[in-house]
C-alpha cells in the first residue's frame, strides 16, 4: 500500500507544493515595478519596457552575460510557439507581448552591434520583432529585479502597469513555461 501512495505524493509535491515554494521564495521581486528600459529590435524598431499604456500583459526574458545568452535562446522557440504563435491547448486564451532581451552591460556593450548583425543573419523572421537588444547599467537592473546570478536568464511577467506579477529563472523547462502560461490565463 505504501508503494502506491509514494508516486502520488511525489507527483503532488512536484505539481503543487514545489511551485508554491518557488513562488514564495521568489516573491521579493514579484511586487516591484519593472525598471524602464529602451532597446531596439534587429529590424530597427524602438521598444520601451515596460510598454507605455499597455493593453495586455508583457513577458520579458533577459540575459546579461555570454553564458546566459544561449540559455535565453533555448526559450525563444517554445515560448514563441506557445505565447505568440498560439500553439498549444490553452494558447489561444492568452494575450501578451513577449520580448527576449540580451542586455549588454559594461565591457559587453562593445559586442552590441556585432551581436545584432549576427542575429539578423541567423534569426527566423517571426522571432526578430521579439528580440530586443539593449544597453543598460547593470546596477539599475540588479537590485530592482533581484538578479543575483549572471549566468542564467530571468523571466518576468508584467501587468498592464509594469508591475512584476511573476518571475522565474534559469534553463528552459516545460514546467516553467506552464507556470508562465497559468499566470497569463489567470489574468484574462
Amino acid at each position: 500500500m505504501i508503494a502506491r501512495t509514494r508516486p502520488f505524493q511525489s507527483n503532488m509535491f512536484r505539481t503543487i507544493l514545489l511551485p508554491a515554494l518557488l513562488c514564495a521564495s521568489l516573491g521579493f521581486a514579484q511586487q516591484g515595478q519593472f525598471p524602464d528600459l529602451v532597446g531596439e529590435t534587429a529590424d530597427g524598431q524602438r521598444v520601451e519596457l515596460p510598454t507605455p499604456d499597455a493593453k495586455e500583459y508583457t513577458v520579458i526574458g533577459l540575459a546579461f552575460s555570454q553564458k546566459a545568452s544561449p540559455l535565453l535562446e533555448d526559450w525563444y522557440e517554445p515560448a514563441y510557439l506557445r505565447l505568440v504563435a498560439k500553439h498549444g491547448l490553452f494558447a489561444s486564451a492568452t494575450r501578451c507581448k513577449v520580448y527576449f532581451l540580451p542586455v549588454f552591460t559594461g565591457l559587453n556593450k562593445s559586442a552590441y552591434e556585432p551581436s545584432m548583425k549576427k542575429f539578423r543573419k541567423s534569426a527566423t523572421p517571426d522571432i526578430i520583432g521579439h528580440v530586443v537588444f539593449t544597453k543598460a547599467d547593470l546596477e539599475t537592473l540588479k537590485g530592482p529585479l533581484g538578479l543575483k546570478d549572471k549566468d542564467i536568464p530571468y523571466f518576468f511577467i508584467l501587468d498592464r502597469s509594469g508591475r512584476i506579477v511573476h518571475r522565474t529563472e534559469g534553463k528552459f523547462s516545460d514546467a516553467k513555461l506552464d507556470a508562465i502560461e497559468a499566470v497569463l490565463l489567470e489574468a484574462e
